[in-house]
């Protein structure tokens, strides 16, 4: 693939290819980083539509559990734009085990201070956010577990929320010997 545009003389082509080869590096780097994250059991996002999260329409993960001895904390992944119009965000979070056990919570999360800054970490006009759900959650049996999560603003459409995630992570063993 060649990667120069027509305009461009063959004398600078030693100069375009740094540009490319950091690009390459950098994402070499990111996904060595990525794939060291040795507490994740699970991360994935849902893409939320153009027009909006509707109020009737639930991001759904269906999580394969197989671990029932470890520690976990859960997280809702969130990321909005820098035009969302509120400070907060209500969910609904229903959780429906293999055995058909179902909960389901009602969360407020803050996103922004008193003054308008977003907590979350932003590139561009993009904020994430990773919001606590649950910690120290021990799975009671394996199999597929399944977790809705839908907004409760009380709007028909939320704006500028572009994706939902859900975030499972395995907790440190407090009760580990030191050096193990």
């Amino acid at each position: 693939m060649h990667l120069t545009s027509p305009t461009t003389s063959s004398s600078s082509n030693s100069s375009r290819r740094l540009p490319v080869a950091t690009a390459i590096s950098a994402l070499c780097a990111c996904l060595s980083l990525c794939a060291c994250d040795a507490s994740r059991v699970y991360d994935r996002y849902s893409a939320i539509p153009a027009g909006g999260w509707h109020k009737d329409s639930s991001a759904v993960f269906d999580v394969y559990v197989s671990d029932t001895a470890s520690l976990n904390s859960l997280y809702v992944n969130l990321r909005h734009t820098s035009s969302y119009p509120f400070c907060n965000i209500y969910l609904f979070v229903k959780a429906t085990a293999p055995s058909g056990a179902t909960t389901c919570d009602t969360v407020e999360y803050m996103l922004a201070d008193p003054y308008g800054r977003w907590y979350g970490k932003g590139f561009s006009s993009l904020i994430d956010n990773r919001l606590a759900f649950r910690k120290h959650v021990r799975f009671p049996r394996s199999g597929t577990y399944r977790f809705e999560v839908w907004q409760g603003m009380r709007m028909d459409a939320l704006p500028h929320v572009t994706d939902v995630g859900l975030r499972i992570e395995k907790q440190q063993d407090y009760f580990a010997p030191a050096g193990s």
